[in-house]
C-alpha cells in the first residue's frame, strides 16, 4: 500500500498515526484531483476519495480540504460528505462562514477588480477570469506564453490601485479583498480541533504558506517539483492517495 511512499514520509506517518488528536488538510488540484486543462473537470482520484472519508470517520480525527476554490465549487466538484471540512478561496471561506465579513467597500472593490481583469483577459486569448464570493482569480493556463505574461503583467500594473490580496498560484493570479492565506486556515483548524498535530498535502505556491506554519511533531508534504519548506515530497497525486490509505489503516490499528 506504501510502497511508493518515501522511506522518512512513511515513518513520520508511522508516528503521527499515534497521537490523541489529528488534523489531516489537503489542497484540491493538483493534490487530491489531478490538474487538468478545463478545471471544472478536476476531480479527486476515487482511492484519495475514498481514504478521505475513512479517516474523517474515525474518532478523534478531522480531515479537511482547503483550496484556493470558491466554497461551493469545492463543495459540487470533491463531492465529499459533511464530515470533511471545507475551506475555499485560499483560506477565506470556511463552511461556517468567511473569515471576515465583506462590507459595502470590498463589494465595490470586488466589481472593480473583475471589471478590470475582464478587460485584460479580452485581450489575451486563452486568459479567462473566475469571480469568487471574496476575490477574483486571473487564469493563463490555456493562454500562449506571450499572452498569458502580458495578462499577468497588465494585472500586476493594474493591481497597485487596490487595497487587496494578491496570490500567485500555477498560472493563476488572485486578488482577495479578505485577506487571508491556507497557513491561517490551517491554525484556525488546529485550534479548533485542538489538534495534536497537522499532516498538510498541498502542490502550488499558495501552499507553501501552510508549510511555513507547520510545528514541531507536523508533516507538511510537497506534492511534485519546485522549491518548497515542507520536509516531505511525493512525486504525483497518486502518492498522495497512497500516504491517505497508509495513513488510514495505521489510524485504524491505533483505534482498534
Amino acid at each position: 500500500m506504501a510502497d511508493g511512499l518515501p522511506t522518512d514520509l512513511r515513518d513520520a506517518l508511522d508516528r503521527v498515526a499515534r497521537l490523541p488528536r489529528l488534523l489531516i488538510a489537503c489542497d484540491y488540484d493538483g493534490t487530491l484531483a489531478p490538474i487538468v486543462s478545463n478545471p471544472a473537470d478536476a476531480r479527486p482520484l476515487p482511492a484519495s476519495a475514498t481514504a478521505v472519508e475513512a479517516l474523517a470517520d474515525l474518532p478523534a480525527t478531522t480531515v479537511s480540504l482547503i483550496s484556493g476554490r470558491a466554497l461551493a465549487v469545492l463543495r459540487d466538484l470533491s463531492g465529499v460528505s459533511d464530515r470533511v471540512h471545507l475551506v475555499g478561496s485560499h483560506g477565506s471561506e470556511f463552511d461556517t462562514g468567511f473569515v471576515s465579513p465583506i462590507d459595502a467597500r470590498a463589494e465595490a472593490l470586488l466589481s472593480e477588480i473583475k471589471r478590470t481583469l475582464d478587460g485584460i483577459a479580452a485581450q489575451s486569448p486563452g486568459a479567462t477570469v473566475e469571480l469568487k464570493p471574496a476575490s477574483v482569480a486571473l487564469h493563463v493556463r490555456n493562454a500562449s506564453p506571450s499572452d498569458g505574461e502580458a495578462a499577468m503583467r497588465r494585472a500586476n500594473e493594474a493591481a497597485a490601485q487596490w487595497d487587496a490580496q494578491i496570490t500567485d498560484g500555477k498560472a493563476v493570479k488572485e486578488f482577495a479583498v479578505i485577506h487571508t492565506d491556507k497557513g491561517q486556515a490551517v491554525d484556525i483548524l488546529r485550534d479548533q480541533h485542538d489538534a495534536s498535530a497537522v499532516v498538510f498535502f498541498g502542490d502550488d505556491v499558495t501552499d507553501e504558506k501552510a508549510f511555513r506554519r507547520m510545528r514541531d511533531g507536523d508533516i507538511g508534504v510537497k506534492v511534485g517539483p519546485g522549491d518548497t519548506a515542507a520536509a516531505y515530497r511525493v512525486a504525483e497525486p497518486q502518492n498522495v492517495a497512497e500516504a491517505l490509505e497508509h495513513l488510514l489503516t495505521l489510524r485504524r490499528r491505533a483505534h482498534s
